[in-house]
């Protein structure tokens, strides 16, 4: 695990992390991937939504289990990335073609209020608005985020809150 980054002397950030899986036993990958981001020191885990299932959006495979995150980030964007690619590559994240199904997929959905637009990072993701494997774990824990309008845009995606 990368453990050597800068941590941010100003006051921290709340992120939103999106978690999908749609091989192998997702929900044990996404519950590795939670236990990874509890011990990061520079991390603080404030919330985690329910699990849904969804059939795969634009991409092919089996259903996902998807899950949005909240932290408390003392690190910056690009930090926060890297450790994000780390875990899904330590839970056997190949990344072979273009929306491939995957073991362990961890984006920045948010990261305070920034906007970031690099050849690496975008913030917020750009393809947020599109999902419905976002906006309804996102609705769980930041309903503020999410609109009535938003949610009408997505209303023809499969997805169901699982226990």
């Amino acid at each position: 695990m990368i453990d050597k980054f800068e941590l941010r002397e100003d006051m921290p950030v709340i992120a939103f992390i999106g978690a999908g899986s749609n091989l192998g036993d997702s929900k044990g990958f996404i519950h590795k991937a939670l236990n990874e981001l509890e011990r990061f020191k520079g991390l603080s885990l404030l919330d985690i939504s329910p699990f849904f299932r969804s059939k795969p959006f634009q991409a092919v495979g089996e259903d996902y289990i998807n899950a949005v995150i909240k932290v408390e980030c003392f690190l910056n964007p690009e930090d926060l990335l890297s450790v994000l690619h780390s875990i899904e590559n330590q839970n056997g994240r190949l990344r072979s073609t273009l929306n491939a199904p995957r073991t362990l997929d961890l984006d920045v959905i948010f990261f305070g209020h920034s906007q970031i637009d690099s050849p690496r990072l975008k913030i917020p993701h750009p393809r947020w608005r599109e999902r419905a494997f976002v906006l309804l774990p996102l609705q769980c824990i930041a309903p503020e985020r999410v609109s009535d309008e938003m949610l009408k845009l997505v209303w023809g995606q499969e997805i169901r809150q699982i226990k």
